[in-house]
């Protein structure tokens, strides 16, 4: 099995075979449904604006892809994803193009988009270096707005592996402990690196942003996702 096929089957894999996978996708679906509210509320988006979705699922759950069930009427939307994502095409007939691509260093010229989306993505592409990398080429590539959404590290329960508390230890014991669990996918740096509310911060000071903003969303009293909002400098 390739690395992008067995990505494919096992992201979200293990949620999915959770007696609470029922409730978790509820949860999931009402909290991307926010995101959504959050993304027309601080970018200036409407049905004419070009999108580019990095980080597309090739999924017709209905928890997954909420940004392009709810852009239904725009014609501007491009998904970029490592894996086939064409299994949309149906279902979303008004996407522009699906690219298999590599979101850390992407074809497209400078200032293609209006607004860059990515949605559960960027803790899935490796080291923290590679996150740095990953903001650093979508700032390239949009001309005004970025919205990108992801868990936070320090949430009480882990949603990718619906396990509690075990993430708050130092990355290193938790991989090891994810392992012995036969959760080998998750163990793995390029497949799960959960960031924090500093991790983002750190990146944007590192990447010299000021004009940005984190909304931190509560789920149960405690922050479960943030998202990150960078307004690029004209």
């Amino acid at each position: 099995m390739n690395k992008i096929k067995k990505h494919r089957i096992q992201t979200y894999s293990e949620s999915k075979k959770s007696i609470f996978y029922n409730f978790f996708k509820k949860v999931t679906l009402n909290a991307r449904n926010k995101f959504f509210k959050y993304f027309k509320d601080f970018t200036d988006y409407d049905d004419n604006k070009s999108v580019l979705d990095v980080g597309t699922t090739p999924s017709l759950d209905e928890e997954q892809n909420i940004i392009l069930a709810k852009t239904k009427s725009n014609k501007n939307i491009t998904c970029i994803s490592n894996q086939d994502c064409k299994i949309l095409a149906k279902k979303y007939p008004n996407i522009k193009e699906f690219v298999i691509g590599d979101a850390i260093k992407m074809g497209f010229q400078n200032n293609t988009f209006d607004i860059i989306h990515t949605n559960a993505t960027i803790e899935h592409v490796g080291s923290y270096q590679n996150q740095i990398s990953l903001i650093r080429e979508i700032l390239r590539i949009t001309k005004r707005y970025v919205f990108i959404q992801t868990p936070n590290r320090f949430y009480p329960i882990d949603f990718h592996t619906t396990l509690p508390f075990i993430h708050w230890l130092p990355k290193n014991m938790h991989r090891k402990i994810l392992k012995l669990l036969g959760l080998n996918f998750y163990a793995l740096e390029e497949n799960l690196n959960l960031l924090s509310e500093k991790n983002l911060k750190n990146i944007c000071k590192e990447l010299n942003l000021t004009n940005y903003k984190i909304i931190k969303h509560k789920l149960l009293f405690f922050t479960s996702n943030l998202i990150l909002i960078i307004e690029k400098e004209r």
